[in-house]
C-alpha cells in the first residue's frame, strides 16, 4: 500500500533508480504522490547529453511533472544546482515535508530548511522492506488456510497434505 504522503524528488535519485531497477515503478508502489519540478524534468530530458533515463522518465506518466518554472530564493540558487534548489523551494512553497535528494550539500540545506529526507538508497531499502512484509503476509495467509493437520480450510477444496 503506497504512503499517502507527498514528496518532491531530485534528478540524481531518479537516475539512480533507473540505473538500479530499469524503471521508476518502485516509486509508484511505495508513494501515492511524487512531484518532479520543471527544473528536474529539464535536467533529465534536455541537459543530459546522453539523455540517460529519459525514456524511462517519460514513461512514468503517473509522476506529477510540473510544467511551470518557479522563483528560487537566492540562498538556495547560490548554494545548489537548479534541480536541488527547485526541489527544496517547491517543498517549502507547498508545505511538503519530505524531499528526495542524494547530494550531500542539498541534503544539508534541506535539513536546515526543516525538511525530512530520503534518497535513492533509502527508497531501495524501503522497497526491500515492503517486499519482505508482503511476503510474510502471503505466508501468514497461506498458513491460515491450512489446519494443523494439513487439511485445507477452503470452502471449495479439502485436500490432504501429501507428506
Amino acid at each position: 500500500m503506497p504512503e499517502l504522503e507527498s514528496w518532491v524528488i531530485d534528478t540524481s535519485p531518479i537516475l539512480a533508480l533507473i540505473a538500479a531497477l530499469g524503471d521508476l515503478r518502485v516509486l509508484q508502489q511505495l508513494y501515492s504522490r511524487v512531484i518532479v519540478p520543471l527544473e528536474v524534468c529539464e535536467e533529465i530530458l534536455v541537459e543530459s547529453a546522453a539523455r540517460l533515463g529519459a525514456e524511462e522518465f517519460e514513461a512514468a506518466n503517473w509522476l506529477e511533472k510540473r510544467s511551470k518554472s518557479m522563483t528560487i530564493q537566492p540562498p538556495l540558487s547560490n548554494l545548489l544546482d537548479k534541480g536541488e534548489a527547485s526541489v527544496i523551494q517547491l517543498a517549502l512553497n507547498e508545505g511538503i515535508q519530505t524531499v528526495c535528494i542524494d547530494e550531500a550539500v542539498g541534503r544539508r540545506i534541506a535539513r536546515l530548511s526543516g525538511l525530512r529526507l530520503t534518497g535513492s538508497i533509502g527508497i531501495l531499502i524501503k522497497a526491500k522492506q515492503s517486499k519482505a512484509k508482503q511476503s510474510k503476509a502471503k505466508q501468514s495467509k497461506a498458513k491460515r488456510l491450512f489446519n494443523h493437520d494439513g487439511r485445507c480450510d477452503s470452502k471449495n477444496a479439502r485436500t490432504r497434505n501429501p507428506t
